[in-house]
């Protein structure tokens, strides 16, 4: 931002408005300042339509996501961040303590789970994995990428997993 453009600024000189552009192909506003060089169709705009990435591109470069999910007694969201394992259109979740986790337990009573990584969002019906098979799969694959360590410091149960369509 350049000199003055602050709001709220008292050192005398000029402000410069905030104008919002149109929302992108993917719904995204992108913001510039009037006078700066991010005027649309620059090439500064350019770039900043490019960085507007989309969940599955999320997904692919985070470790961790928030989820939301409905409680199954009091009806009102709640949000917990979690760690998960992207594989295509899949998204896996681990449930910390297993079958006992209070998320977990609401997502058995209503399946709708709403994620956030980074600002980009989605909502989708989350499917319980039963099958030790499975659920050893799962597991597998939460300790090649944030090591097994880590797994078995973190997590105490690993009788269910839970998975999302994000398609």
């Amino acid at each position: 931002m350049f000199e003055g453009a602050r709001r709220g600024s008292c050192d005398g000189k000029k402000q410069v408005p905030r104008r919002s552009a149109p929302r992108n192909d993917k719904g995204v506003r992108q913001v510039w300042e009037l006078g700066s060089k991010a005027e649309p169709g620059s090439s500064l705009w350019q770039v900043n339509m490019a960085k507007a990435d989309g969940l599955k591109e999320r997904l692919a470069r985070y470790r961790e996501i928030d989820i939301s999910v409905t409680g199954r007694k009091s009806g009102k969201e709640s949000m917990r961040p979690v760690w998960f394992v992207s594989e295509g259109s899949t998204l896996h979740l681990l449930p910390v303590q297993g079958s006992d986790t209070q998320w977990f337990k609401n997502v058995e009573k209503n399946p709708r789970i709403r994620i956030s990584a980074r600002g980009e969002k989605g909502e989708f019906r989350a499917k319980v994995v039963t099958d030790s098979k499975a659920v050893a799969s799962v597991v597998e694959k939460f300790r090649e990428k944030y090591g097994a360590a880590d797994v078995k410091k973190y997590y105490s149960n690993f009788d269910v997993a839970v998975e999302l369509n994000v398609d």
